[in-house]
């Protein structure tokens, strides 16, 4: 068995390190020990950082969004257009979205994907405040951007049989060949729902 090359206080740094996503045991080792080499640098502003996150950090009860208020900045933002709610499944996907200057509507996180497999249901989603949002009158569109996945169509078909009653047009995003996309590196599911949504040139 190997013995430690550092302390327990430093184990710990590349431990917890470890368990974010992308990183692995030595990605966390190179990752701690650029941290202790630019500590002032880095190591302090990260700590408050953190701390500030720890302390201010609440998850919007209009939208489901993580921002430092309640209502987040988002849902306050009064160049947004109110007609226009966007439902993802995370806020990851939000994020990407206004990433890509998408759209400029507003948002609604579902916490996840109708899974049954995983124990997932309706109960388990934010689509009763969904579907009380979409009741509003200055609403009037929709929008499911869900992944493509199995999980993802079958929420948004239960989503769009929740909102049949409500006065509102409900769309998703289109699915198929990406911006820059060569159709000889598409799997076939991608290339077969281009060709199933295409439209007029």
């Amino acid at each position: 068995m190997a013995s430690s090359v550092t302390g327990p206080e430093i184990e710990r740094l590349i431990q917890l390190l470890a368990r974010l996503p992308g990183l692995g045991p030595r990605s966390a080792r190179r990752a701690a020990l650029h941290l202790i080499k630019k500590r002032e640098a880095l190591m302090a502003p990260l700590t408050g950082a953190l701390q500030t996150a720890m302390d201010r950090i609440q998850v919007c009860k209009t939208c489901g969004n993580i921002d430092t208020t309640d209502p987040c900045t988002i849902c306050t933002d009064p160049r947004r257009d109110p007609a226009i709610i966007v439902v993802v499944a995370d806020v990851a996907d939000l994020w990407a979205l206004e990433r890509a200057n998408a759209i400029n509507g507003l948002y609604h996180v579902l916490g996840a994907t109708l899974s049954p497999l995983d124990g997932i249901g309706p109960d388990d989603l934010a689509i009763d405040s969904l579907v009380s949002r979409a009741h509003q009158a200055q609403v009037k569109e929709v929008v499911l951007a869900l992944n493509a996945t199995v999980d993802g169509q079958t929420t948004a078909h239960y989503i769009t049989d929740l909102l049949q009653d409500a006065d509102v047009k409900v769309t998703r995003m289109a699915h198929g060949v990406p911006v820059g996309g060569e159709l000889d590196y598409l799997d076939e599911g991608t290339l077969s729902a281009a060709m199933r949504q295409r439209t007029l040139f």
